[in-house]
């Protein structure tokens, strides 16, 4: 694929971000037009105001804010294993995050909140991982993707027991819930300024993230502490997925294929991938949220099933392309 310039790219995202929130605020039941959507914005007396400013903008605000974190969790556990295929859904991460979370509201767990449950969780499975897959031996990316694979089996299997023997009351919200839902997310666009904060940090850290992605000897060679940047990912990518699936739900697919698409388009080195990842992630997920709730009106797709049917295509185009190309 011919490389695009990095500077067109990020004016071309940087136009998309406030287009697909217009999108965002636009759809719906009561769709309007530009002069209706002006006045509903500004006007506090329209009643389509107070639907843009409770409801559809506090959603696209999340989606944005879930599908940027889960981007660029994508991206260091990528870079952590130096395999494309390394997804915190895939190796398990979102799974542990999901049913601590779940089990603190399936219980009614007061004590601590649901995102320090998750971030627990999220923390658990990946050190599980690590330390299962790496035995008596060295690690392996292909025995990381293994064991993270037969990790995430096990935590969709408490999660079941936890659906099975939970309150029949809450069973719906909860499963709409797993399975990713923006539904009853509101949130305000302060949260827009730590993510900011975090990208910022990745991207100071970017060197250490290219140095890594060659290996741990040339790490070394290069005067790079690769444990302690292995440390800083674990935590950090934990972090990321933890927020998100708090927010959310489990969302499959977004932390695979952004940073596959967006290394296509600005290649591997992270001062470019990690921003470019954070921003087309949010897009996207904005863009499939308005999809999830408006396809079939006045019913509402969980989002997490939408970006499943454009992801599993999608990551089969792009994995048979890259057989074709070696």
């Amino acid at each position: 694929m011919p490389r695009v310039s990095p500077t067109l790219v990020f004016i071309l995202l940087a136009a998309l971000v406030p287009a697909s929130f217009l999108l965002a605020i636009k759809a719906g039941s009561l769709g309007t037009g530009v002069d209706g959507l002006w006045d509903g914005l500004i006007n506090p007396e329209n009643p389509v105001h107070r639907i843009i400013w409770e409801l559809r903008m506090p959603r696209a605000i999340g989606a944005f804010a879930v599908g940027a974190l889960l981007a660029l969790a994508g991206c260091l556990m990528q870079v952590l294993l130096r395999n494309p295929l390394a997804d915190p859904y895939v190796l398990g991460i979102s799974g542990g995050a999901a049913c601590m979370a779940l089990l603190g509201m399936s219980m009614g767990l007061t004590i601590l909140p649901v995102p320090v449950l998750a971030f627990a969780g999220a923390l658990g499975s990946t050190l599980l991982v690590f330390v299962l897959a790496r035995g008596k031996g060295a690690w392996s990316s292909t025995r990381i993707l293994l064991t993270g694979v037969v990790v995430a089996a096990g935590w969709g299997a408490l999660i079941s027991l936890i659906l099975a023997t939970g309150p029949d009351a809450s069973l719906r919200s909860m499963l709409y819930w797993l399975m990713g839902d923006l539904s009853y997310v509101r949130l305000s666009g302060w949260w827009l300024l730590p993510l900011a904060a975090v990208v910022g940090f990745l991207w100071f850290r970017a060197r250490s993230l290219n140095i890594l992605t060659g290996g741990e000897t040339q790490a070394r060679l290069l005067g790079e502490s690769s444990q302690r940047v292995f440390w800083e990912i674990y935590v950090i990518a934990s972090l990321l997925t933890a927020l998100a699936v708090s927010i959310a739900g489990s969302i499959g697919f977004v932390g695979l294929i952004i940073p596959h698409l967006m290394r296509m388009i600005v290649g591997a080195d992270h001062r470019r991938l990690l921003p470019a990842a954070a921003l087309f992630g949010g897009i996207f997920l904005v863009v499939a949220d308005t999809a999830a709730r408006t396809l079939l009106a006045p019913r509402h797709l969980p989002v997490g099933v939408l970006t499943a049917l454009i992801g599993v295509p999608l990551f089969l185009f792009l994995l048979n392309r890259a057989i074709r190309i070696r």
